[in-house]
């Protein structure tokens, strides 16, 4: 009985989270360990579809550059980088839409099989994503110049009106972060830089990045737990926030200044890493927030 009551009491300790956020729209980008191991996998579909039971809009944006480096290795096509960005010619852009493509099925097909209804999109549908060829800056010898990396995209607009269509019909829509351009190209685009856009788009209540470390590190290595724009951007400056995690928080701050309530980085190792850090006041991560609580202290966090 005791077991029971307990469970009765963790289903009690979610109500307000589940109040609040009932009719919200939360993007959640999907990548790293999460997308390779298999109970990962599994509990990354239960958390979805148990948020689109209890009222919530979940929308999911895919990465895939692992898989899509793996089978180029195997295709015995040499990759090549630029300031962390994958050099994409034609060839090279067939396996990304293809890889991905298999991605978006097998996220689908999860989803479904634990009763949720997903509908895999690329940011070409319906012209979803609107693109432009990225342009690299990059600076050797003390001189700055331009390097072409190909059909290597950003995003100049999103068209959210097949996303909002997709969730209003009980659908769970699954981005591939493919763009097309204004002449009909395919570009590849950042996963994490699509999820921002697709928020701001939306206006999202959350953007949630899934990646393999335990949050934002402060100088003593510790975990932070709350971290506001303003102390984010000095941690950047003083090199403490760094190299793959300097992107991601500027992809926070981008979809905080473009109408998302908040943004969180998790742990997307931890089973359930989702629901933990909706439902619970502790979390899994750092959320990134507009301002500090009042007095400075971050909290952690009441109405997380």
């Amino acid at each position: 009985m005791k077991e029971l009551i307990a469970k009765a009491d963790i289903l009690l300790d979610a109500l307000p989270y589940i109040r609040r956020y009932s009719g919200k729209t939360m993007v959640i980008k999907y990548g790293g360990h999460a997308m390779t191991d298999e109970e990962l996998k599994e509990s990354f579909a239960q958390d979805i579809v148990l948020l689109k039971f209890v009222g919530i809009n979940p929308v999911i944006v895919h990465g895939g550059g692992p898989q899509i480096g793996s089978l180029l290795k195997q295709l015995g096509i040499e990759s090549q980088f630029v300031r962390g960005m994958r050099v994409t010619d034609q060839q090279t852009m067939d396996v990304v839409e293809m890889v991905l493509g298999k991605i978006s099925n097998e996220i689908v097909s999860l989803i479904n099989r634990h009763g949720g209804r997903a509908v895999g999109l690329s940011g070409k549908d319906a012209e979803l994503i609107l693109a432009k060829k990225l342009t690299v800056t990059t600076q050797e010898s003390g001189k700055v110049g331009k390097v072409d990396i190909g059909l290597v995209g950003e995003v100049r607009a999103i068209n959210p009106g097949i996303i909002e269509s997709l969730y209003r019909g009980d659908f769970i829509p699954v981005i591939a972060p493919i763009g097309v351009g204004e002449r009909g190209e395919t570009y590849n685009i950042n996963a994490d830089l699509v999820a921002g856009e697709v928020s701001k788009a939306l206006r999202a209540e959350k953007l949630m990045l899934l990646t393999d470390v335990d949050g934002i590190r402060d100088a003593d290595r510790n975990v932070i737990p709350t971290l506001d724009v303003e102390r984010a951007t000095q941690l950047i400056r003083d090199g403490v926030i760094s190299e793959g995690m300097i992107p991601k928080v500027e992809c926070c701050i981008e979809a905080l200044r473009g109408g998302t309530q908040k943004t969180h980085i998790i742990d997307g190792r931890v089973r359930h890493a989702v629901l933990l850090e909706i439902f619970t006041p502790e979390g899994v991560g750092t959320e990134v927030v507009r301002m500090a609580a009042r007095g400075g202290v971050a909290r952690k966090r009441v109405g997380r």
